[in-house]
């Protein structure tokens, strides 16, 4: 048995060595930068989903990719699990440490590399802001089309690992949309390029498997992103509603007429009350939901659809429509709902933000449900969500120092994303599995389709070293969660059952 492992209790994962690891470390990575005092890991316990908290045993923070290289060489060989982290502000406790493991903080990776006008590309490294991407490129004409609500932190590896999306995902695409080329490192240490500047490659897509894989496939060291024109001119139009089920039939008929809109985001009262607070955006407080809808394109284009949209609102029952009046307000309408988050946050000393996606014509009646769920669980549920493309994010508010509220948050959140899955819909659109929906990505998967995510975890990472516990649960998980039936009593890779 290697000196670093104590011997095994209960199957649960191998207590590591601290110090014996620590001193090789050292030894092979003279240069590299790593915490390991109880005060300085504290700040790693969680990410953007702070309802889990763990203390990682040591933090790393290379600078130069071959740190990164001897570093999985070396886990690999030891055995020691490892945890890739970017910015941290995953929604599902996709970057949660291990308490017997490596996490390996990629921030320090921050430059722009290229920005390549001609060729309509942007090579940056995984470090680098989201919106920072499309900054370097502004002189240009050009941007990076994925805007997640989180774009002034989030880095672009986390946004590759989580498959980000934002409120313009609906015309342009979620980060896999928008990848030409991603290079890894392999929990071998050795690096590889999924994808090619290319529009096409031949071979398997490895770049699409990889992208939203969470980190279990590999580290991701170098990014080569799509970059578009801006549009000529973009409008938007702000609708009230005296329902959430007449905001949610009228997306159904914007797409029905034929429009793609930039983005088509919903809000529900209290929503916007917490939003016009925090920001003044001038939303209608007294409206049960708002419909934003931006139109971007060439002018002629873009004055035509509004027209069209406006119809189409009217007739289902806006009680206001209201086309921004300059760019300033249209910014104004968007800083509303990108800060609709912390604004919520304001309402309740701890919200559960969910991530679910359905059929668009589902919308009025899992909107219904969700208020039914609401009143059940009488926990508040404030409805904030990119509706073009039916990604919800119900954000559940409780108070943790009541005993028992966050259990029943969990608990409502699952019936949520359940009911996602009921109506032919996903436990995800942007935020990840991560820790947070193991539980439910039984619901949504045969077991299988769950052995099938296994080989592939396997071919990649055959010892499981990269990130695991998250994002595909083991078949005994989903038997206990009372979601599958094993047949036989089979289960393929026993070995997972540690985690």
């Amino acid at each position: 048995m290697n000196i670093l492992y104590d011997e095994r209790v209960d199957g649960a994962l191998p207590k590591v060595d601290k110090q014996a690891l620590l001193t090789e470390l050292r030894r092979q990575l003279p240069d590299l930068d790593i915490l390991h005092s109880a005060e300085d890991l504290k700040p790693y316990e969680c990410d953007g989903l702070s309802a889990y908290r763990t203390t990682p045993m040591l933090v790393v923070l290379p600078r130069q990719i071959e740190q990164v290289e001897t570093l999985l060489k070396l886990c690999n060989r030891l055995k020691v699990p490892v945890v890739a982290r970017g910015a941290g502000t995953g929604l599902s406790g996709g970057a949660l440490p291990l308490e017997q493991g490596i996490l390996l903080v990629m921030a320090r990776f921050n430059r722009i590399r290229e920005i390549d006008p001609a060729g309509r590309c942007a090579r940056v490294q995984p470090g680098v802001r989201n919106l920072a991407i499309s900054q370097a490129a502004a002189p240009h004409d050009l941007y990076y089309a994925p805007d997640p609500s989180s774009q002034i932190a989030c880095s672009i590896g986390g946004n590759v690992a989580e498959n980000a999306g934002g409120v313009h995902c609906l015309k342009y695409g979620l980060t896999v949309h928008n990848l030409l080329a991603v290079e890894i490192v392999t929990i071998e240490g050795e690096r590889m390029t999924l994808g090619s500047d290319a529009l096409d490659s031949p071979g398997f897509d490895l770049l699409a498997l990889f992208t939203g894989s969470e980190g279990m496939l590999g580290v991701v060291v170098e990014v080569t992103v799509k970059l578009l024109p801006k549009p000529q001119v973009a409008k938007v139009l702000l609708a009230s509603f005296a329902s959430v089920e007449a905001a949610g039939r009228a997306v159904g008929d914007i797409i029905a007429e034929g429009i793609i809109p930039g983005g088509l985001e919903m809000m529900d009262n209290l929503a916007i009350r917490a939003a016009e607070d925090f920001i003044h955006a001038g939303y209608p407080v007294d409206a049960e939901a708002i419909l934003l809808c931006e139109l971007d394109g060439v002018e002629a284009d873009v004055h035509a659809d509004c027209d069209r949209v406006r119809a189409v609102l009217e007739r289902a029952g806006a009680s206001e429509v209201r086309l921004a009046r300059d760019e300033a307000e249209r910014v104004r309408f968007w800083a509303g709902r990108k800060n609709a988050f912390p604004a919520v946050g304001r309402l309740s000393p701890d919200y559960y933000c969910m991530d679910g996606t359905i059929p668009r014509r589902e919308l009025p009646g899992v909107l219904q449900r969700i208020g039914e769920l609401s009143g059940e669980f009488d926990l508040r549920v404030a409805n904030v969500f990119h509706a073009g493309d039916g990604n919800m994010h119900p954000l559940i508010l409780f108070d943790a120092n009541q005993p028992g509220e966050l259990e029943r948050a969990e608990e409502l959140g699952g019936k949520i994303l359940e009911l996602c899955v009921a109506v032919g819909g996903s436990i995800t659109g942007e935020h990840g599995v991560g820790r947070e929906k193991i539980n439910q990505m039984c619901s949504q998967f045969n077991s299988d389709e769950l052995t099938l995510f296994h080989a592939v975890k396997a071919a990649f990472d055959p010892e499981r070293l990269l990130n695991p516990g998250k994002n595909i649960p083991t078949l005994h998980r989903c038997a206990e969660f009372g979601a599958m039936h094993i047949h036989a009593g089979q289960l393929p890779f026993p070995e997972l059952e540690r985690f």
